[in-house]
């Protein structure tokens, strides 16, 4: 029978990190309450459930890229009154959604807060152990397009499948070529029905012949995005332009300064 100075190396063979950090804090415990075996052993499996579950999180929450500080509770409600906020909270709190392959497609003029919403859900999804990425999608249009020169698109669009959820920002801002919206569309046909997207647009779905060059390829791809989506229109003044003005506002007007040569 192996003695139990041998635990702690056992344990770190195993691969059990906390419970060989834990195993004798517990075990005090277990001893004060007058635990059996069965529930000091039930407690130290939940206490590595539980670390695991952390340190999982928090791979994936650096993993995905999102822009820090990104949330609903800080994100200013009161400036899209048409807004509801319901809908959005429940999109961060629960991945079912992305269970079932559905997408996110978040509409509205530039600087209404689209990328913020956007990156609010990834951050709420992450902490449900939903991996997700973010990235500007000219920006993985371009990666796709040097996969796709070097032979390789299928084996980068597969990379992509590790992520439940892909959120594609400023999606209007891709160049209307051939080559960008062919791998683009590739994107969208291959994650179809498979995992999510959640896209912001400053274009509506009538000008994206202003993306796709191809108009039936234009009605595929929409057709793709909104089989399963939520479509969330974020209308207001600029939400950026509004903070700056706001912060002019608050600045004090400079004091001029003296005429020289004259007593101040």
């Amino acid at each position: 029978m192996a003695h139990p100075a041998t635990l702690p190396l056992l344990l770190r063979q195993l691969k059990l990190a906390s419970m060989a950090r834990h195993w004798q804090a517990v075990l005090a415990q277990a001893e004060r309450h007058g635990w059996d075996g069965a529930r000091y052993l039930s407690a130290l499996c939940e206490q590595e459930l539980a670390d695991r579950d952390s340190r999982r999180t928090a791979r994936y929450a650096k993993d995905a890229h999102l822009p820090a500080g990104k949330s609903l509770a800080r994100f200013d409600f009161a400036a899209v009154p048409t807004l509801a906020r319901g809908p959005l909270e429940a999109l961060a709190s629960s991945g079912d959604w992305t269970r079932q392959a559905h997408n996110v497609l978040l509409f509205g003029p530039s600087g209404v807060g689209k990328t913020h919403l956007a990156a609010a859900i990834g951050h709420g999804l992450t902490e449900q152990g939903v991996r997700v990425r973010f990235t500007a999608t000219t920006v993985l249009v371009q990666q796709l397009q040097l996969a796709r020169g070097q032979l390789r698109l299928e084996d980068a669009l597969d990379k992509l499948d590790k992520y439940a959820v892909l959120i594609l920002d400023d999606f209007g801002y891709v160049k209307k070529s051939e080559q960008e919206t062919q791998v683009l569309f590739e994107l969208i046909a291959h994650r179809y029905e498979r995992t999510s997207l959640i896209i912001t647009s400053n274009q509506p779905f009538a000008d994206w012949d202003r993306i796709f060059p191809d108009q039936i390829m234009t009605v595929a791809a929409i057709d793709r995005l909104v089989h399963h989506a939520s479509i969330i229109e974020v209308s207001s003044d600029s939400y950026r332009r509004k903070q700056a003005l706001d912060r002019l506002a608050a600045t004090p007007a400079p004091t001029a300064a003296p005429p020289t040569g004259l007593p101040a």
